[in-house]
């Protein structure tokens, strides 16, 4: 896979659009930095305490997002580091080939990602580097992070919820709403998919970057198709949707852990 060695500063494409792109939202990314950082061996947790501290991992897992406004790093909002949307329809050879041969458009978030955790692995990082790689790493698995470019990941797709009005979109409520909506705590919920899931980690661990990525793809094509379909209740949507985004989340604290647990081997 071609990878970039520059960290901060390197991208230069154009056309990058600036709606709302909060993957997963605050919750959802906490939920996936405990469920990793449980999952981390002994070295790699001794190696992400010394750089972000004890338990670091899971309260700055929302860095990336909230310095949006810092001009220092408006470079990872220009380039779109955070998303990687794709056209639907696609065939599963196309989806395949995004993870190196980099669409010209549509966002940077493997391109981004691909560089960052090259400088890792070269032992170049410093503690900003980490905390982008928990972040992105855990918007690869939002699907709205990898939703279709026409409606710029969802976030044209208007949609009503609890509320005769078209209140919010496809977009926010894939980063926030679902996960709101069961009304726990990151870490009360972090702990009852690793109790409900763990059956399904080796499997996690042993798949492939592009049979992730076709999972990740056929996943958010699903839920694209949905909208067709849809009464417009809220309550059917969560029944719906509910279990699915819970097993996506469980994969992006898995994955996320494989992947520090590598780079610190």
């Amino acid at each position: 896979m071609k990878r970039i060695i520059s960290l901060l500063f390197v991208f230069a494409l154009t056309g990058m659009y600036c709606l709302p792109a909060f993957g997963w939202g605050q919750e959802g990314h906490r939920i996936i930095a405990k469920i990793a950082y449980d999952n981390l061996n002994k070295r790699a947790r001794k190696a992400v305490d010394k750089t972000l501290g004890d338990h670091g991992m899971i309260y700055w897992a929302n860095w990336p997002d909230e310095i949006k406004s810092d001009t220092i790093y408006a470079q990872s909002i220009k380039d779109g580091w955070h998303y990687q949307d794709l056209n639907g329809g696609m065939s599963d050879s196309a989806v395949v080939a995004t993870l190196t041969d980099y669409p010209k458009e549509g966002g940077n978030l493997f391109r981004a990602l691909d560089s960052l955790i090259t400088v890792m692995k070269d032992k170049k990082g410093n503690v900003h580097t980490l905390r982008f790689v928990v972040h992105i790493a855990s918007d690869k698995y939002c699907p709205m992070h990898l939703a279709h470019m026409d409606d710029k990941g969802g976030n044209t797709v208007k949609m009503a919820w609890f509320s005769r009005n078209t209140n919010t979109n496809l977009h926010a409520v894939w980063d926030t709403k679902l996960i709101e909506s069961q009304g726990y705590s990151y870490s009360e919920y972090a702990d009852k998919l690793e109790r409900e899931y763990k059956w399904m980690k080796r499997d996690i661990e042993a798949m492939s970057e592009e049979e992730l990525l076709l999972h990740n793809y056929h996943f958010t094509e699903a839920i694209y198709a949905y909208q067709q379909t849809w009464d417009g209740n809220t309550y059917h949507y969560i029944y719906r949707w509910r279990a699915p985004m819970e097993e996506q989340l469980y994969i992006a604290g898995i994955r996320l852990a494989k992947l520090l647990n590598e780079i610190y081997k």
